[in-house]
């Protein structure tokens, strides 16, 4: 591969993984307004199916820049 391509791969890496940490951080922020008990009602079982969705997110995630693997997920409680 030439050095073109090479560079121009790196700043396309780049950008989307600027512009997707940004929203994920931001995503990740709102959730934790949730916790603002004068705005909302939850117990602890909602808390901890929220963490361990994100945990479990952040450990596939972890998998995929090493395995080069994805999946399409979604939660609900």
């Amino acid at each position: 591969m030439n050095d073109i391509k090479k560079d121009e791969k790196r700043e396309k890496f780049i950008k989307f993984a600027e512009k997707r940490v940004n929203n994920a951080i931001k995503a990740i922020s709102l959730i934790g307004n949730l916790a603002n008990r004068n705005n909302y009602r939850y117990d602890q079982s909602d808390v901890d199916k929220i963490l361990k969705a994100l945990r479990s997110e952040m450990a596939e995630l972890e998998a995929c820049f090493k395995t080069q693997r994805s999946k399409e997920k979604s939660f609900t409680l």
